[in-house]
């Protein structure tokens, strides 16, 4: 629940952040668009290491590469950049959202199975192609819907409610990968290398989360672009009806 909970909440921001970019213009569109993506690509990766820290292989230890493993984060910030970038700067909406929808959903898988290639332990992991290919169907089915919730969606309820869609699609996706994975264990009393994932993962998916978690309320404290032209408004209208006889 902990993981659905981190896509969801990942997914939420993201769309809040988008429906803002695009209601904007200039630099402002461009650091709304940003934020949409850091927040859509770290729940999403903090969604699959939060789940994974109950993955378990009977027979053997199980530890992380770092570096592969933070590479993995930055694919998914990355992809999911180049999606909402589609989306947001796109002239034919059509075009964009298949393009990026495709390109994000690819990424996200990446992201997926570079989490998996950065795990060590005693044996060989291999994977199930007709599974591996419907995980791939469903990230980048989530993709375009994400994107499409983005362009589509301006309601709160709205929001919340794709929002919840796109973290059960992300998650299908990530059980997806999962049972298309096997592993032949091969006992061994070597030390294998990398970082346990109560050392590495789980603090950086607890620093993931506050992220999203203060984001959020900065978003939510945030005036929109409607609400800084009314104040805007008001404020220039000030003057003239305090110097009125």
């Amino acid at each position: 629940m902990l993981s659905y909970a981190m896509a969801c909440t990942g997914a939420a921001l993201g769309l809040r952040c988008t429906v803002r970019a695009l209601a904007a213009t200039g630099h402002t569109r461009r650091n709304w668009l940003l934020t949409a993506a850091s927040a859509i690509g770290t729940g999403i990766w903090t969604m699959h290491f939060v789940a994974m820290l109950g993955f378990r292989v009977s027979g053997t230890d199980i530890r992380y590469d770092v570096p592969l493993t933070l590479v993995s984060l930055l694919v998914a910030v990355l992809v999911v950049c180049a999606g909402v970038f589609a989306v947001g700067y796109g002239r034919n909406r059509a075009r964009a959202l298949l393009l990026g929808g495709l390109t994000t959903g690819v990424g996200v898988a990446s992201m997926h199975y570079l989490g998996m290639a950065a795990m060590r332990l005693h044996g060989e992991v291999s994977y199930d192609p007709l599974r591996v290919g419907l995980s791939v169907l469903i990230a980048v089915a989530a993709a375009t819907a994400a994107l499409w919730a983005a362009l589509n969606t301006e309601s709160p309820l709205a929001v919340t409610l794709a929002s919840l869609i796109m973290g059960a699609a992300v998650s299908s996706m990530h059980y997806t990968g999962m049972f298309a994975v096997s592993v032949r264990v091969t006992p061994s009393g070597e030390t294998l290398p990398g970082a346990t994932a109560m050392q590495f993962i789980f603090p950086l998916a607890v620093g993931l989360g506050s992220y999203l978690f203060l984001t959020s309320a900065f978003v939510a404290l945030s005036p929109t672009a409607g609400e800084r032209e009314a104040s805007a408004s008001a404020r220039q209208q000030q003057p003239a009806g305090t110097n009125a006889p």
